[in-house]
């Protein structure tokens, strides 16, 4: 990028001016990360000054049993096969009761496309996972099962959601997403939810006074230019509905294998490799700098690890999610070691040590509680650091 160009796009980043696809795509062919980070940075400081949040919460995959089979997905497994589960709803509410001492505030529910499960299981689960945890939001289900719902039940979204929001549901999840051009889509999607659908299915939830988050999976077969038309089709979005909370980069997963049975799920692996933490460190930084009217951008530490999470934090994001406990949808796909479980303590000190101030959240991104960093930074860069795996 000639110095003319990047002047020209640092006076808009400064201005506030909204950056355009051109502005965009130039962003992704710099490769000045240090510069790409520091406006970025100034974005994220100008909406959330030093906070960065975090929530403690659950993630729970009631079944892994899917109608598709999406050509990057390790997770999913076809009725019979070894390892396919479908959890009873008891089973369901003690998975959550497990994390009841920590002060739970979360549950986070997503799922395969079952072909037999009946539509009543849906909501009779959200119901008693409420009953059991009172005061746990629940964030549930993907634009994809939404639309899958419809299908099982004949009802529309509209008498869904209700349905569901009656049973207790707080926010949708922003799974589904993948990369909305039809050009990359229809290569690596095996279901009926696309842009149309997906878009419907959340502006009716925002329509609903639902909050819900977006996401973007990258790193795989895709081009820049098609992050770029991903971002700037929800931000239109968003302009006509401000219901986005948060966006939410995911780092595509090379399948290496299956630890239970040996098979590679993952039909495209053969063409593709993971973002290096350089790519994932831009893509964090282009999509604060476009998103001008979302307020928060999210690192999943699960799917790009606590080093490069930590780092994500100068380059736009202001959120590291939460404590998870078991996100099998990556650890099933992954081989590179991120844990699986991150206290409230861990994550306080995680963010302390980048630097920041940890701020605890609710779904709605709703302030739980501030804290001071564990221990002052003067302290903390007088001595050894841990260096986190």
């Amino acid at each position: 990028m000639d110095e003319g160009l990047k002047r020209e796009l640092e006076a808009k980043v400064y201005a506030g001016e909204r950056l355009t696809r051109v502005d965009g795509e130039a962003l992704y062919a710099s490769d000045d990360l240090a510069w790409l980070g520091r406006l970025a940075h100034h974005r994220r400081t100008e909406l959330n000054g030093d906070r960065v949040m975090f929530n403690v919460n659950r993630h729970l995959n009631l079944t892994n049993v899917c109608s598709a089979s999406c050509a990057y997905c390790s997770f999913q497994r076809k009725p019979g096969e070894k390892d396919a589960y479908t959890m009873r709803v008891e089973e369901a509410v003690r998975k959550a009761k497990e994390m009841e001492g920590e002060q739970l505030t979360e549950l986070h529910i997503v799922n395969g496309l079952h072909p037999t499960l009946p539509w009543r299981y849906y909501p009779r689960v959200l119901r008693e996972l409420k009953a059991a945890l009172p005061g746990v939001n629940l964030k549930a289900f993907t634009a994809t099962e939404i639309q899958w719902f419809e299908k099982i039940s004949g009802k529309p979204a509209d008498e869904i959601l209700d349905e569901l929001i009656d049973a207790g549901l707080e926010s949708l999840t922003g799974g589904g997403a993948e990369i909305f051009d039809w050009e990359v889509r229809q290569k690596i999607v095996d279901h009926a939810t696309h842009w149309e659908d997906w878009s419907r299915i959340h502006r009716l939830a925002h329509s609903k006074g639902l909050r819900t988050p977006a996401t973007m999976l990258y790193g795989h077969i895709e081009e820049h230019r098609h992050r770029v038309d991903h971002v700037l089709r929800l931000r239109e979005l968003q302009d006509e509905t401000g219901g986005f909370t948060v966006f939410i980069p995911l780092r595509y997963q090379h399948d290496f294998h299956d630890s239970a049975d040996g098979k590679v799920r993952n039909r495209i692996q053969a063409e593709t490799t993971m973002a290096s933490p350089a790519e994932s460190l831009k893509t964090f930084a282009v999509s604060r700098l476009l998103f001008d009217n979302v307020p928060h951008v999210k690192c999943f530490w699960v799917m790009h690890g606590l080093s490069l999470a930590q780092l994500s934090l100068n380059f736009g994001v202001d959120d590291l999610d939460g404590s998870v406990v078991e996100y099998k949808i990556t650890h099933d796909a992954d081989a590179y070691g991120t844990p699986q479980t991150m206290h409230r303590e861990d994550l306080l000190t995680l963010i302390g040590d980048a630097g920041f101030r940890p701020v605890e959240r609710n779904t709605r991104y709703e302030i739980v509680r501030e804290y001071d960093a564990p221990v002052p930074l003067a302290q903390r860069r007088a001595e050894p650091q841990q260096v986190w795996a």
